[in-house]
């Protein structure tokens, strides 16, 4: 596909993210509307965040398992709420084998549901607390205005359950995860900046005591939610019947939290660093790290210039994730314009004149043309090449750092609100209702993202009613 063929951001946000994916393969349509097929390397993308945030989620303790896709109807209606928030977006299976079921089947949308009844099986003491499970899976939910990545019908995710003796310690697990994993993660793995705050009772989990989140500014000025960690109370205990003998053996029941992260990561990976060139990857989660272009005319160049090249790799020890494209058929032009556009952060150009000096031409994706492009020594260039890795993961996550900071604004009147959120995030003292901020989102189409952590130390006035409050949230609007 042509390089041209991608929209620039400026002209349509929208277009620009869909050929992204077209350009660099990361997914296709699939025949039933509302999925996808995840490509080669968007799965490989997904790859790398599965094994940074498996490592992760193992580190707190937590032990992955598997739990069926299809959850019988009675098991969602138990929990009003979970069954409240769901149930427009589930899909029922009603007839299996040629007949009726005797009762339907919900295709999983979550698994609070189905996995609060095996944790009522298994906990029976506080000996068996806390239990800590973790799953990867797919889940289903009917979505109506499907955008690949973002919404989909059905996508991949991993959703962790836990069970506790006591309110502190669900409380505990939830932040836990939300700043040991998810932050963490983003930050570091994705270099994604992201605000953690609490959702507000509108935006909370359905059926879950507190919800709390991380939201990452995309390059548009939206925001998207890139995790969320529930401490769910004791609702979907007493939904499911989950009990446990304390030591003073008094019955009670436990304490439940939930989790998780998805595809939809791929989605915030490409809007929050690709650039009208293409896609733009960190290289911590990048499939190819380093893609190595011989350069040469005929074959008689060709044997001495790939020889270099080996020996040149071959002295990297396995240290980074490795493409040689040898490919004949393809002119090295057209190989920089298709590597670009699959976001490879570094790209080594070695040929006859770079043999005869000792040098290779070294460019780095993040900065596109002859600005990220240099000739470099042969001699230490493991060395570089880590150290460029190492700012380009850096320097993407200070560029939407300083975009974000950018972009978010200190509002005190409702009028300066509406103006923020036209391009970034409206910072505001907050005192008002569900109901205002339903009023809110009508008006503006923004909603709470957040209730940030970090709190100004001097009380202010509510954007919307005056009224005197030491609370700040962020609003803005959100894919």
């Amino acid at each position: 596909m042509p390089k041209e063929t991608i929209t620039p951001r400026a002209k349509d946000y929208s277009q620009w993210y869909l050929d992204i994916i077209a350009q660099a393969e990361l997914a296709d349509y699939a025949p039933v509307r509302g999925c996808m097929v995840i490509r080669p390397t968007g799965y490989a993308i997904w790859e790398r965040i599965q094994a940074a945030l498996d490592q992760r989620i193992k580190a707190t303790g937590h032990s992955n398992a598997y739990f069926p896709l299809f959850i019988p109807w009675s098991f969602l209606m138990k929990e009003a709420d979970h069954v409240e928030g769901f149930e427009p977006e589930v899909a029922v299976v009603t007839r299996g084998g040629g007949e009726e079921l005797a009762e339907p089947l919900v295709v999983r949308p979550t698994s609070e549901a189905i996995i609060g009844h095996s944790f009522a099986r298994w906990i029976h003491s506080w000996r068996d607390l806390p239990l800590l499970i973790n799953q990867w899976a797919n889940v289903v939910r009917w979505e109506m205005r499907p955008r690949l990545f973002l919404r989909t019908t059905e996508f991949l995710w991993q959703e962790g359950h836990t069970a506790h003796a006591t309110e502190a310690e669900a409380e505990e697990e939830t932040l836990r995860i939300l700043n040991e994993v998810y932050f963490d993660f983003a930050e570091k793995e994705m270099a994604l900046p992201v605000v953690r705050g609490r959702k507000t009772e509108n935006e909370k989990f359905a059926g879950a005591l507190r919800t709390y989140c991380i939201e990452a500014m995309m390059q548009d000025g939206r925001a998207l939610q890139a995790g969320t960690s529930h401490n769910l109370g004791q609702n979907f205990a007493r939904a499911f019947d989950i009990k446990y003998q304390n030591a003073e053996n008094v019955e009670d029941y436990v304490w439940t939290t939930s989790w998780g992260v998805s595809t939809r990561l791929i989605g915030a990976l490409i809007m929050a660093h690709s650039d009208d060139e293409g896609l733009v990857c960190p290289p911590r989660l990048a499939p190819i790290q380093v893609v190595v272009v011989p350069i040469y005319k005929g074959d008689a160049e060709r044997p001495r210039v790939l020889e270099a090249i080996d020996r040149i790799v071959s002295a990297w020890d396995g240290r980074f994730r490795v493409k040689i494209d040898d490919r004949d058929q393809m002119t090295p032009g057209f190989k920089f314009n298709e590597w670009e556009s699959k976001g490879v952060p570094v790209r080594v150009e070695v040929g006859p004149r770079d043999i005869e000096k000792g040098t290779v031409a070294l460019a780095r994706r993040d900065v596109p043309g002859k600005e990220g492009k240099e000739f470099v020594p042969q001699e230490g260039l493991a060395d570089r090449v880590a150290a460029l890795l190492d700012d380009i993961q850096q320097s993407l996550y200070n560029r939407a750092l300083q975009s974000r900071l950018e972009r978010t604004r200190d509002v005190a009147s409702y009028e300066e609100l509406k103006e923020a959120i036209e391009g970034g995030w409206a910072r505001a003292y907050w005192a008002g209702t569900s109901e205002d901020e339903d009023r809110i989102q009508q008006e503006t189409r923004a909603t709470i993202r957040a209730i940030p952590f970090d709190q100004p130390e001097a009380p202010g006035k509510c954007v919307l009613t005056g009224r005197e409050t030491s609370q700040t949230v962020l609003f803005g609007r959100a894919y």
